[in-house]
C-alpha cells in the first residue's frame, strides 16, 4: 500500500505577524538583559538584546571620570539595563554601568542574607561615622558600629581596608549599612572557639596584655582574652598589677584553668618560674640569721622580705626583750634588720622571725625562766592563741574570676575571720589579710613568761594582743 505525505499549509499572515510579535522580547525600565555587540561606532555602541529594534549605548559610558574605559568589540557578550525601552528613534536606550551596579546589590543583597563579611575600603569620614567603598557601591558605617579599639578616632581608618558585616541592603533609596563591630565579633567567636580546642590546662602560650583592672591583667591570646590574677603575678606580695605590667606588654603565661562554657581561661605568670617555698625549709633552717625589709607593719608584728617571693612575720613578742607597745615604735616600712629564723614551714608556707633572739637580754626585762635554744619547741600556749590563724601566708589560690560583661571577671573579696578566730582587742583597727594572718599564726612566743609579768595580768594580755578578744570564752 503507498504512503501518503502530509504537506503543511503555509502560515496566513496573521500568524505570522502573533509569531513574530511574541518571539520579539518585551522590555521596560529598569530590566538587565543580555545582548551581543553587533557595532561600534565612535558616538555609540549598537547592541541586538532580540527586541524587533536594536539597543544603543552611549559613548560616554565607555569612558566615565573616576573610571577606567570600557573596550568593547563586536561580538562581545555584555549585560546592559534598560532605561528606555524605546526613544523617539524607536531603539532601545541602553547602560553598561546601570547594569554593573544592579549586579552588584543583588550581590550585596546575597552576603547580607548570608551573613558573609566583606572588606571595605573607607573613603572619608563623615559626621555620623565613615563613607566606605564595596564592591563599588557607596556604604556607611556607623560611628556605633565602628570597633571598640578605634571608636574614639575614627580619622585613623580613613584610606584602610576593614572587614564588615553588611546589616541593610536597600536598592530603592539606595541604602547600605555595614558594621566593623559586628565582623570583629564573628570572627573573635571563631578564634575564640578554635582557640579552646586547642589549648590545654599546662601550655604555655604568647600574647599581649591587652587591659588592666585592680585584681588582675587581662593578656589577648588571639581570639580570646584570659585573665592573670594579681595572685599569679608573682611569689611575691603585689600590690598594684601595674608594677609589673603595662598594657601592650608580651608576656609568655600558664594556662593553669579553662571554663568553655563561660569562655574563662585563667593564666599564670607565676607559675614560669620556681616555687621559693619549695626549698624553704632547706635554706632557712632554724636558728638561721638572714637580712630582711620591712614591708609591712601591723598591731602584731612586721612583715620582712627575706628572699624573692619569700616573706616572713616578725611577731611583736619577738621584737624585743621588752615589752613592745607599737610594731611601729621599732620598725618602720623599709627598715633592713637581721633576724633569725625561727621556723620555717613549707606545707603551711610560713615562716616566723626573731629579732630578740639576736640581742643580748635588757636590763629591764627581769629574770626570765628559761633560755632559747634553737630547735627547741618554741611556741608556748600562750602566746602560740594570741597569733590568729586567717589563711596560708603568700598562697596565691586559685581564685575564681570574677563576672563581668564581657571579660566575666569580678575582684575576689579578702576572706574575714571567724567568730571564732582570735581578733583586735580594737574592732576598727586594720584587720591582717588572709596572708599576713597565717605567717602571724606559726610566730613562736617568748620561752617563758617574765617573772614581772606574771605580777601583771594585764600586761600579758597586753603582749598577747590581738589574742584577748577572741579568748573570752576560754576565761
Amino acid at each position: 500500500m503507498p504512503q501518503t505525505t502530509t504537506v503543511d499549509e503555509p502560515m496566513t499572515m496573521e500568524e505570522l505577524l502573533n509569531e513574530q510579535e511574541h518571539s520579539i522580547r518585551a522590555l521596560s525600565h529598569g530590566d538587565i538583559v543580555d545582548g551581543i555587540v553587533v557595532r561600534v561606532d565612535p558616538d555609540e555602541v549598537l547592541v541586538d538584546i532580540g527586541a524587533k529594534s536594536e539597543g544603543v549605548i552611549s559613548n560616554r559610558e565607555l569612558a566615565a571620570r573616576g573610571e577606567a574605559p570600557v573596550e568593547l568589540t563586536p561580538g562581545d557578550e555584555v549585560k546592559v539595563y534598560v532605561i528606555e525601552p524605546e526613544n523617539e528613534h524607536g531603539n532601545v536606550v541602553l547602560s553598561l554601568r546601570k547594569a554593573r551596579a544592579e549586579g552588584i546589590w543583588q550581590k550585596a543583597a546575597e552576603k547580607e542574607s548570608e551573613g558573609e563579611i566583606i572588606d571595605a575600603e573607607v573613603r572619608e569620614q563623615n559626621k555620623g561615622g565613615l563613607i566606605v567603598n564595596i564592591m563599588g557601591l557607596r556604604g556607611f558605617l556607623p560611628s556605633s558600629q565602628v570597633a571598640r579599639q578605634y571608636s574614639g578616632n575614627l580619622m585613623e581608618l580613613v584610606g584602610t581596608k576593614i572587614p564588615v558585616k553588611i546589616l541593610e541592603v536597600n536598592r530603592k533609596r539606595n541604602r547600605l549599612i555595614v558594621s566593623q563591630r559586628a565582623a570583629q565579633d564573628e570572627d573573635r567567636a571563631r578564634q575564640r572557639e578554635e582557640l579552646f580546642e586547642k589549648l590545654q590546662v599546662g601550655d604555655l602560650v604568647s600574647g599581649k596584655v591587652s587591659g588592666l583592672t585592680s585584681y588582675g591583667a587581662f593578656v589577648n591570646l588571639g581570639g580570646a582574652d584570659g585573665l592573670i590574677h594579681i595572685s599569679e603575678l608573682s611569689w611575691d606580695r603585689i600590690n598594684n598589677v601595674s608594677d609589673m605590667l603595662a598594657v601592650g606588654d608580651e608576656v609568655q603565661v600558664k594556662v593553669i584553668k579553662l571554663d568553655p562554657e563561660l569562655s574563662r581561661i585563667s593564666l599564670s605568670l607565676r607559675q614560669m618560674s620556681a616555687d621559693p617555698w619549695d626549698t624553704i625549709e632547706d635554706r632557712f633552717p632554724q636558728g638561721k640569721p638572714v637580712e630582711g625589709i620591712v614591708t609591712k607593719t601591723k598591731k602584731y608584728g612586721a612583715f620582712l622580705q627575706i628572699a624573692d617571693g619569700v616573706e616572713g612575720l616578725l611577731h611583736i613578742s619577738e621584737l624585743s626583750w621588752d615589752h613592745v607597745e607599737r610594731t611601729e615604735d621599732v620598725l618602720k616600712v623599709g627598715d633592713k634588720v637581721t633576724v633569725m629564723v625561727l621556723n620555717a614551714d613549707k606545707v603551711r608556707r610560713r615562716i616566723s622571725l626573731s629579732l630578740r633572739q639576736l640581742q643580748g637580754r635588757g636590763a629591764g626585762s627581769g629574770d626570765v625562766g628559761e633560755e632559747y635554744y634553737p630547735g627547741a619547741d618554741y611556741e608556748p600556749a600562750q602566746v602560740r592563741d594570741a597569733v590568729p590563724e586567717l589563711g596560708d601566708l603568700e598562697t596565691g589560690g586559685d581564685a575564681e574570676e570574677p563576672e563581668s560583661d564581657e571579660r566575666a571577671v569580678e575582684e575576689p573579696t579578702a576572706e574575714e575571720p571567724t567568730a571564732e578566730e582570735p581578733t583586735a582587742e580594737e574592732p576598727t583597727a586594720e584587720e591582717p589579710t588572709a596572708e599576713e594572718a597565717t605567717a602571724a599564726a606559726s610566730a613562736p612566743a617568748p620561752a617563758a613568761v617574765p617573772a614581772a609579768a606574771a605580777e601583771e595580768p594585764e600586761a600579758v594580755h597586753e603582749q598577747a594582743e590581738p589574742a584577748a578578744a577572741g579568748h573570752e570564752d576560754a576565761e
